[in-house]
């Protein structure tokens, strides 16, 4: 491990242009953002800007601070413009000075001052902010991605919204402020599996004749109502008891209530860091850059170029303990409750009783709104699979809320991950597909081998559908589970591949449809 000392951190990924130095602790934190005249960040003014300020900027930070020892900047992802301006700054101080220099991701970065924040040690983190909304949690020297945003991050989105009704950027605090007034009103809600997308709920919004505020009241309750669920759905299938919010959106008030309820719901411990962290901020660039030059992380100033789309996925965590994500306790002796993401399964000898239970977080109407559509949806879809030889478990009793059906005993796929098992979960996903059906939450929690074969459980995101778009969702979110909880994930998705083939004569073009959903998250 090499000795540290005061690191210089320069944020520029987007509109606000930050520096600050980061020893033991903050020493200290200047900003000066881009704050457009109307509309959106436009890239280029904003980088007009970055390159009209960055020397002040860092002549004023290195004026109240010790000499730095390295000089960290915002790699990526962001903005090209902006971030060119950053590096071309970093470099040329770097040399200047004699120092080592490195380049942070963005988004790790985020990570890593909210758990310096929080005191938490292996948290699940929600990064919701313009660009991005994702829920990571880290496995095997790397912050996997669990869930992410398919179409458009929510910060974006909501200043979408913002814009289409006049109000100044950015829209998240008038809306916020707007929202405390409003009342509920059915929008769009669009989970997939650990995944989400906003694009139906922003043009809903944006067409809705209802009062400014209660739409912007909904589109709080309903986008913020998303993100908890998948982040509650990545917390069950870890077992991790604490969790971070994260990025600019984080600092609305309704989204950290809406957090807090559901963790300790679930019994874990939930943070938010300062208001001078949670957004992008140069303090979090200079401590995570302080992180990795003391164990060894610098760029050689011809490898220093950016990265528009550099994945938090990509990054090689050399400064943190290789660890495997933790299990939730199953039941011992095979009889009692099981607690998921949104139900509780009673296990008994014959039976397993599924109950949606409901979410304190949600408003009343949502809430019961998605229990009673997830219920109806799981029963038909589950008798349906059965009719095109896919085994799911026989039911003998439906209710609002409440399905009662055969207990099916065996392994979940998670505890049993192998290319023979991902081959029969192939196998079997290709006969759904080929009945025109989705699943729609495609994770090894709801995949059961017993006696060699794979039975699909949890159809309650589920829907009909022949189109290749669905179906490669349908995939994605199995291979975005692999990837965060599996270290030989390739392996593995070839497998299940190679089933899917097996029996679906349309696999090759779904395959290369989910491999497009795939690349259309590297921007973020």
């Amino acid at each position: 491990m090499q000795k540290s000392g005061p690191v210089l951190g320069i944020e520029g990924t987007a509109w606000n242009l930050s520096a600050a130095v980061f020893d033991d602790d903050l020493i200290t934190l200047k900003s000066k953002p881009y704050k457009p005249v109307q509309g959106g960040i436009h890239p280029r003014e904003a980088a007009q800007h970055h390159a009209a300020e960055i020397g002040g900027l860092i002549s004023s930070v290195l004026n109240e601070s010790p000499r730095p020892v390295a000089v960290a900047f915002s790699q990526g992802p962001g903005l090209g413009p902006c971030l060119r301006i950053v590096g071309t700054a970093a470099r040329a101080l770097a040399l200047s000075l004699n120092v080592p220099l490195i380049g942070v991701n963005h988004c790790v970065a985020h990570v890593e001052i909210g758990r310096y924040a929080s005191g938490f040690e292996d948290p699940i983190v929600l990064y919701a902010s313009g660009a991005n909304t994702q829920v990571l949690g880290y496995l095997n020297n790397r912050y996997r991605i669990f869930g992410e945003t398919l179409d458009i991050g929510i910060g974006n989105a909501i200043d979408k919204f913002a814009r289409s009704k006049g109000l100044s950027h950015p829209g998240g605090p008038q809306i916020e402020k707007l929202a405390r007034d409003g009342s509920y009103i059915p929008l769009p809600y669009t989970v997939k599996g650990m995944d989400l997308a906003f694009s139906g709920l922003i043009s809903a919004a944006k067409d809705s004749v209802e009062p400014i505020a209660d739409v912007c009241h909904s589109l709080q309750e309903t986008a913020f109502a998303m993100c908890v669920e998948v982040t509650e759905r990545a917390i069950s299938q870890t077992g991790k008891d604490e969790m971070i919010l994260v990025g600019g959106v984080g600092a609305n008030r309704r989204l950290q209530e809406m957090l807090r309820l559901m963790c300790e719901a679930r019994g874990a411990s939930f943070a938010v860091p300062d208001m001078k962290f949670i957004g992008d901020n140069g303090a979090m660039i200079a401590y995570t850059g302080r992180l990795m030059l003391e164990h060894g992380s610098v760029l050689q100033v011809k490898d220093s170029r950016v990265n528009p789309s550099f994945r938090a996925d990509q990054v090689q965590v050399t400064w943190r303990n290789a660890n495997l994500a933790k299990n939730p306790p199953l039941v011992s002796d095979g009889v009692g409750l099981i607690r998921g993401a949104e139900a509780v399964v009673e296990i008994g000898n014959q039976t397993a009783t599924k109950r949606r239970v409901g979410k304190k977080y949600r408003h009343p109407d949502l809430d019961h709104r998605l229990i009673s559509e997830r219920t109806r949806a799981e029963a038909r879809l589950i008798a349906e699979a059965r009719r095109f030889g896919v085994p799911t478990p026989i039911m003998s009793d439906i209710s609002a809320d409440t399905i009662v059906m055969e207990r099916v005993d065996g392994l979940k796929l998670k505890d049993t991950l192998s290319p023979v098992s991902l081959m029969e979960a192939g196998r079997m996903v290709g006969l759904l597909h080929r009945g025109g059906l989705i699943h729609g939450d495609l994770t090894t929690c709801n995949m059961i081998i017993r006696n060699e074969h794979c039975y699909l459980i949890d159809f309650g995101l589920g829907y009909n559908s022949t189109e290749i778009e669905a179906r490669g969702v349908d995939i994605h979110v199995l291979f975005q589970v692999l990837e965060s909880t599996a270290p030989d994930e390739l392996e593995l998705k070839k497998a299940f591949s190679e089933g899917y083939r097996q029996t679906f004569p349309e696999a090759d073009d779904v395959l290369i449809r989910e491999h497009e959903i795939d690349l259309r998250g590297r921007y973020l």
